[in-house]
């Protein structure tokens, strides 16, 4: 498949969505570990860790996830809320905001801008709903590469965390 002729297609996504969302997970935990990156989710495929399987049919039925397509076939998704996990110690913003809880692509179709199309869509989504703010936090570690993607997006660092031993940033976007 020549994917530069086939746009990428976001759509609102549903329960019906977790197995595909739990199979990008899945391989996302195998591409880390291939490269030598075992803290981030750590080494068991996310659909069996603890609580993962639930974890990811609640973000489709009580959040709004979101499913980027190439031909009609998910390559990644997107979750969006109203405000962080309440397991991660991040205050709230203060004011309306949506969230990033979820940003996860098929790594067999990288480079093609799927987690680039996804953020452009939560912002817009913010945007549609009148509200300024959009935060995410993913994990400091490593050489930053995950903090330089955001930053690549739009969104500037704000707060350093720990959740445990796993270090944490919290990036935001101001939506015009």
């Amino acid at each position: 498949m020549d994917d530069t002729t086939h746009p990428i297609r976001i759509r609102q996504g549903g329960p019906a969505d977790a197995p595909a969302i739990l199979d990008m997970l899945d391989a996302a935990v195998a591409w880390m570990n291939d490269r030598g990156n075992t803290e981030q989710w750590g080494t068991t495929p996310y659909s069996r860790t603890p609580g993962g399987v639930a974890r990811v049919e609640r973000y489709t039925t009580e959040n709004s996830p979101y499913v980027a397509e190439l031909d009609g076939t998910p390559v990644g998704a997107l979750v969006l809320d109203s405000g962080p996990s309440p397991r991660m110690p991040i205050a709230p913003a203060g004011e309306p905001e949506r969230y990033v809880r979820l940003l996860v692509s098929d790594r067999r179709h990288a480079g093609l801008g799927i987690g680039a199309a996804l953020l452009a869509h939560a912002a817009e989504e913010a945007r549609r709903a009148g509200v300024r703010l959009l935060r995410v936090d993913c994990w400091a570690g490593g050489g930053g590469e995950l903090v330089a993607f955001y930053e690549r997006n739009g969104f500037t660092p704000t707060d350093r965390f720990l959740s445990g031993t796993w270090p944490g940033q919290v990036l935001a976007m101001r939506i015009g």
